[in-house]
């Protein structure tokens, strides 16, 4: 059963920078596209980025040039460094398998604030 454990949340200024990270365990990482998801409230969940097995990325449009997704398969982690951060950006950050099926797992989340 695969697990995944996300930190790196905190409160920020607009304009300020964090890094997420997501650990993965439980499966053969290295096989896996992954993703990052973030749910604001009352809002639905939406993609953020994703990371093919080869490295390849997407992004939301909203986040072009200001996020970056990674990969370190040694690690079996996944990273997302956030830049020039919005107030839009605040919700609770997750990671998944990418693309997901149903009964893919979540981590428990890690929650991004932007305010001043």
């Amino acid at each position: 059963q695969v697990q995944l454990v996300e930190s790196g949340g905190g409160l920020v200024q607009p304009g300020g920078s964090l890094t997420l990270s997501c650990v993965v365990s439980g499966g053969t990482f290295s096989l896996y596209g992954m993703g990052w998801w973030r749910q604001a409230p009352g809002m639905r969940r939406e993609g953020v980025a994703g990371i093919t097995q080869g490295g390849e990325t997407n992004y939301l449009d909203s986040v072009k040039g200001r996020f970056t997704i990674s990969r370190d398969n040694a690690k079996n982690t996944v990273y997302l460094q956030m830049n020039s951060l919005k107030p839009g950006d605040t919700g609770v950050y997750y990671c998944s398998k990418n693309p997901r099926l149903a009964d893919d797992p979540w981590g428990q989340g890690t929650q991004v604030t932007v305010s001043s």
